[in-house]
């Protein structure tokens, strides 16, 4: 029901206007979109993936309208670290008919504040606050406004100065994407510059990212939902996080991949699936075992990682980025007799040893805004080519 107070209407925010989410719950102060469903929620026991899942990477709030002016209130949820200087506010971009239109930020909120020395976390509440974008062209359009990749963003109240109704299904193909901190945005300098958002554009396809920091993990409860999600194209980016979590070994690994894969292919069993494994990472290419913070720059606003193993511990089956790149070409070429729909990507065709000369990872971990910009533009070119694993199927 819409409502009309002082020249604005007032729209219910509701599911029907979300795109990009599996799920999403009503609290006291509004709409919450999550990126992974009820159920699989429910049997996560993990802090970091309840707060990666809540942070809407690739989620936008889409309408079609006549409005010039748009104001939208959300209670983001700020990420505070213990001795580092504030992190910025998350990014809302705006874009009309498919092109940019318009950026903006919200302060206040509630504040998240995480000690990386103890692994501990404070939760305090905050006021909402309120976005604008004015002088937008008039006359019909489709607006859509994509959601801070980095901030959990509680959608209180839509006003415009017209009507807003859902835009139709455009018809175009649904991309289903899974991995780590790197593909839900790392240092992306905005939701729509994340590596997946640009290339999603670029190929034409309508995203759904389940890049989830931290956790891109194998677990079964995320290949359940991908499972259950209608997709056209699919890909899974596996690696970084098994390495820097020190989660498991070969033996595990690979019948877990064959689980993932299966569990995927019940609900997608013809879809094109592309394997990706780890872009170029230094530090873990040969040496296993968790990353761990470097605590000396910190304060500096630098935080950096190392890697705490020995590279003599690939004997006993730990798992390093090069050990994974090699098993995982091993199972998508075994499987890929049977099924001419699965795919690899060696992820170094995305970022590699040179690009790491030029564009080094910052924190030894995660890209930084121009280096996302590379990978999305590099994933396009290669999976939507001719002879690429999405050929024929963007726009």
């Amino acid at each position: 029901m819409h409502t009309t107070r002082g020249g604005w209407i007032t729209t219910p925010i509701t599911a029907n206007l979300l795109r990009g989410a599996l799920d999403a719950e009503r609290t006291a102060h509004g709409l919450l979109p999550h990126r992974l469903p009820a159920c699989a929620r429910a049997q996560n026991t993990d802090g970091q993936l309840a707060m990666a899942e809540a942070q809407p990477s690739g989620v936008r709030l889409v309408f079609r309208t006549r409005a010039t002016a748009v104001e939208l209130d959300t209670l983001p949820t700020k990420r505070v670290y213990v001795g580092a200087p504030p992190r910025p506010d998350g990014v809302y971009d705006l874009i009309v008919d498919g092109s940019p239109a318009g950026r903006a930020v919200v302060t206040g909120g509630n504040t998240l504040t995480i000690d990386l020395t103890t692994g501990t976390a404070e939760h305090r509440p905050g006021p909402s606050g309120t976005l604008r974008f004015t002088g937008l062209c008039d006359g019909v359009k489709d607006v859509e406004i994509w959601l801070p990749h980095n901030e959990a963003t509680e959608l209180v109240a839509l006003r415009t100065d017209a009507p807003v109704e859902p835009v139709p299904d455009r018809g175009r193909t649904v991309w289903l994407h899974h991995g780590s901190s790197i593909s839900h945005g790392s240092d992306a300098e905005s939701p729509t510059t994340t590596w997946p958002a640009l290339a999603a554009r670029l190929g034409g396809v309508e995203l759904i990212n389940l890049g989830m920091g931290g956790s891109a993990l194998l677990d079964p409860f995320t290949a359940r939902a991908m499972r259950d999600t209608p997709a056209g194209l699919i890909s899974i980016k596996i690696g970084i996080n098994l390495v820097n979590t020190d989660l498991m070994r070969l033996r595990a690994f690979t019948p877990a991949v064959h689980g993932f894969l299966d569990t995927v292919r019940e609900g997608h069993p013809v879809a094109p699936l592309l394997v990706v494994s780890p872009i170029l990472c230094p530090i873990h290419e040969d040496t296993p075992r968790p990353s761990v913070p470097d605590f000396s720059r910190l304060a500096a606003g630098q935080l950096r990682f190392l890697a705490a193993g020995d590279p003599a511990e690939r004997a006993s089956g730990k798992l390093t980025l090069g050990v994974i790149r090699d098993e995982l070409a091993r199972i998508v070429e075994k499987r890929a007799a049977e099924d001419p729909n699965l795919h690899y990507l060696d992820g170094r065709d995305l970022y590699g040893p040179a690009d790491s000369a030029e564009l080094p990872l910052p924190d030894e971990l995660h890209p930084d805004a121009a280096t996302h910009r590379r990978i999305g533009e590099r994933f396009a070119a290669l999976a939507f080519a001719a002879d690429g694993a999405f050929a024929g199927r963007g726009a």
